[in-house]
């Protein structure tokens, strides 16, 4: 099996506060080791976080070789207060608040930094975000200022001028990117910058009566469409399933994630040669021996 290169050890792919709360006062290490143990019973022996508030990853980094696994954690992801991550990270305000972050995350262990530049594909009315996705500017310095702290950068975007944007900056991984149209498809086949397009959190939704069935649909055809587009292009598509969030449970939803690529005309080289750049970028460089 190929690895996990987007997943969430805080989540289980059920009740995302229930889980949560599991680490309100510790982090709850027989979660973390259940969440290892279905990746190991799943055959995935690389798995690369998108981090969490509270501290889940950083002690999954720390677990993982017991079952196997090589793991990459950013510990947290990083958002501009006001917009969506707090799910995931913490805010910042100004600009050193920002480089404080990118040094604590440093500090804490991170093996790169996440960052939040959208809102989350609106899941009831498809084709829309639940809120538009910072300005270029704030796009380029997030990427320049953890790039001169010697991290490569895992990026949450959304909406095609935001992925056009954040493309353009250098990030080193496209995280979901819905609703790319065709010159920023060019642009991500163009730069090589593997794209982890999370189909399952939207195809999983599927028959589960919390959103409307028409709607999801058509949001998971557009984005088949598109990594089709990227795929004829020659870009770099991986997989990465977003693990753990709803109906994506840990194990079983990278191998859904993997169904969903291949109908989408997705080869096993494309595959494997995106998890072999983000085995090799994703690491501190004063950790490789």
């Amino acid at each position: 099996m190929l690895g996990e290169c987007h997943a969430h050890m805080i989540m289980d792919g059920e009740n995302y506060k229930a889980a949560v709360a599991l680490h309100k006062d510790q982090v709850c290490e027989e979660a973390v080791r259940l969440h290892l143990m279905e990746n190991k019973e799943a055959g995935i022996h690389f798995v690369r976080d998108g981090g969490d508030a509270q501290a889940v990853s950083k002690l999954a980094q720390k677990l993982a070789p017991e079952y196997g696994i090589e793991y990459r954690t950013p510990i947290f992801a990083i958002h501009k207060r006001g917009h969506y991550g707090g799910i995931v990270g913490h805010p910042f305000d100004t600009w050193k608040d920002y480089e404080k972050l990118v040094q604590r995350a440093k500090a804490e262990g991170a093996d790169f930094i996440k960052i939040m530049v959208s809102g989350l594909l609106d899941f009831a009315h498809a084709g829309t975000l639940t809120e538009e996705g910072l300005k270029k500017e704030e796009i380029r310095c997030m990427i320049q200022i953890a790039h001169e702290a010697g991290m490569a950068v895992m990026a949450h975007c959304n909406g095609d001028r935001t992925c056009f944007w954040t493309l353009e900056a250098g990030v080193d991984s496209l995280e979901h990117g819905f609703f790319m149209e065709e010159e920023t498809l060019h642009l991500l086949a163009e730069r090589k910058i593997p794209w982890f397009p999370t189909f399952a959190p939207v195809g999983n939704l599927l028959g589960c009566g919390r959103f409307p069935d028409e709607e999801v649909q058509k949001n998971l055809d557009m984005q088949t469409r598109r990594v089709q587009k990227a795929a004829s292009l020659g870009a770099s598509i991986g997989l990465g399933s977003d693990a753990g969030a709803y109906l994506v449970p840990h194990g079983k939803g990278t191998y859904d994630e993997y169904q969903y690529l291949k109908r989408a005309g997705v080869k096993d080289d494309t595959l494997q040669k995106a998890e072999t750049y983000v085995r090799q970028t994703f690491q501190r460089s004063d950790r490789l021996s």
